[in-house]
């Protein structure tokens, strides 16, 4: 398959997520963990503008900044590019632009969902029309949370994250996100995990080798029920995430003493989610949490995955 010329500009969109639940599992022979976590995409999208060229090429704008990104063949929305054409004998390339509203270096899988709107939105421009299956294959192998972004709404994320089913969760979560000014890696915490685990080896529990996601968050999502989830939020990361950059701590306390019913380390950090009971809620503690200087955003979940908007 070959490229023809053209002006048409294909919109793809895909949401950031939340890991509501996250438990990671003993370290493996490979150096990887096993994880069971409880996806939920939000209300934060990655805008990908996808138009036909010779070669590949990104670039980035929005509200974030972005100027420490790569834009050469590193980037994670030129390799799902790549992947897509050579998956499709596709001989042409794309020029992508990104506007970009979810946090880099978040724990809230920006990456991932420039990932996701590329494979659709290129899938979509070059006429491969690759079922969801095979995009879903395609995305595996671009990164863990890469699956789920593609997918959306609520899941469970078994294995290396990218295994999933869908978990139905009724009515709407509204959460409210204190972004950090630094960024995780996530190797570093992974990695600080597994230092933890061997300082506290006498005083907590063994980690599985294959963790499981909690019935009862599964109950809480699937009744809708923001008290009933708050009390069963869960990420094995808080803590080395918390070691690695303690003034966590005092987002976390904080928006727990302005009316939040409760708050985690996002994925890998350092970004803080905090649930709330409704959105007059939710609003009321962004206001507090941005009087006290902090950068705030709300959102909503759950929400459909990667799709192609407009083209």
């Amino acid at each position: 398959m070959s490229t023809g010329a053209t002006d048409r500009v294909v919109h793809g969109r895909a949401p950031g997520k939340i890991n509501v639940f996250m438990k990671v599992g003993a370290l493996l022979d490979d150096g990887y963990h096993d994880v069971a976590t409880a996806y939920q995409a939000i209300s934060l999208y990655e805008e990908v503008y996808a138009r036909p060229a010779d070669d590949f090429s990104v670039r980035f704008s929005g509200p974030i900044d972005c100027s420490g990104l790569a834009t050469d063949g590193s980037n994670l929305a030129i390799k799902a590019a790549r992947l897509l054409a050579r998956a499709a004998d596709y001989r042409g390339g794309v020029s992508l632009e990104i506007e970009k509203h979810v946090p880099i270096a978040g724990g809230m899988g920006g990456g991932s969902a420039d990932a996701a709107a590329t494979l659709v939105a290129c899938d979509h421009l070059w006429g491969t029309n690759l079922g969801r299956d095979e995009l879903h294959e395609l995305a595996a192998q671009l990164g863990a949370d890469v699956p789920f972004a593609l997918m959306g709404g609520t899941a469970v994320g078994t294995g290396r994250g990218d295994r999933l089913s869908p978990a139905l969760a009724q009515g709407t979560f509204h959460w409210v996100l204190a972004l950090a000014d630094v960024g995780l890696s996530t190797p570093e915490v992974y990695a600080e995990l597994d230092r933890h685990r061997e300082r506290h080896v006498h005083d907590i529990a063994p980690a599985p080798e294959q963790p499981t996601v909690d019935i009862e968050v599964l109950q809480a999502l699937r009744a809708g029920d923001p008290h009933r989830l708050a009390e069963y939020l869960h990420n094995d990361l808080q803590a080395p995430a918390l070691h690695l950059e303690p003034s966590l701590a005092a987002t976390l306390e904080m928006g727990e003493l302005q009316g939040a019913l409760a708050g985690l380390v996002s994925g890998s950090g350092p970004t803080v989610a905090f649930l709330a009971a409704d959105q007059d809620a939710a609003l009321e503690l962004q206001v507090a949490l941005s009087a006290s200087r902090l950068t705030v955003l709300r959102a909503t979940g759950p929400v459909h995955g990667a799709r192609v908007v407009a083209g």
